[in-house]
């Protein structure tokens, strides 16, 4: 009896099944996107330098810590992120002058200052802001310094970077809608830059370490 032959698979078409099915896949499925922190880093400083900057007073600086169990404190009081932004506008523009907020000085006050120190250039762009934004705005020495723990998790350090970053944000549009009528990201380069003088984005960023927790 005659044996009969096997018949064999076709599996020219295999590759390109296979290729399709890849194209398939790239096209239905999502990735997620890393969030993160759009930031300008300051050049590094010289290794040596004669004139070192003065030392920061402890009512400029606001204080803000995150420990490992995403826990929030602002000057070593547990506090909740929703309040944080009304909580550093509040530190910055020290609107009643309380001894507890941050320094805060007249346009007026900062063009002198630079007269008697007779520091020109400083003095003239003090007068350029006065005559953009009146001689009664006040520009602050409040520094925002953040210091994460190794334990905090992204989320919460990037929900408390956000809220930071909004308060500067709405004091910026604030003085742009007073100035020029119109939104900080609406304004012009030259006018963002003017902003900017009043309101620079004054957050520092410490190494993280233990801080704690429960």
């Amino acid at each position: 009896m005659a044996k009969r032959q096997l018949q064999e698979i076709n599996a020219g078409s295999m590759a390109d099944i296979a290729f399709l099915l890849l194209i398939f896949f790239l096209v239905t499925t999502t990735m997620d996107v890393d969030s993160g922190l759009a930031r300008k880093l300051p050049p590094p400083a010289p290794e040596t330098t004669e004139d070192q900057p003065p030392p920061i007073r402890e009512r400029n600086v606001l204080i803000v810590l995150i420990n490992k169990d995403d826990q929030l404190a602002v000057e070593g009081e547990l506090f909740s992120v929703e309040r944080l932004k009304d909580k550093t506008k509040l530190f910055v523009t020290n609107p009643r002058n309380d001894k507890n907020l941050s320094d805060n000085f007249t346009l007026a006050e900062k063009y002198q200052e630079a007269l008697d120190e007779g520091k020109e250039k400083e003095a003239e762009r003090f007068k350029l802001l006065m005559k953009t934004f009146g001689s009664a705005v006040r520009v602050s020495k409040g520094v925002v310094s953040l210091q994460n723990d190794r334990g905090t998790s992204y989320k919460m350090y990037i929900k408390v970077q956000n809220e930071l970053v909004a308060s500067f944000n709405e004091l910026r549009d604030e003085l742009s809608l007073s100035a020029f009528g119109k939104k900080y990201d609406d304004a012009s380069e030259v006018q963002q830059e003017l902003i900017r003088d009043i309101y620079p984005l004054s957050i520092s960023e410490a190494e993280p370490r233990n801080i704690g927790g429960k």
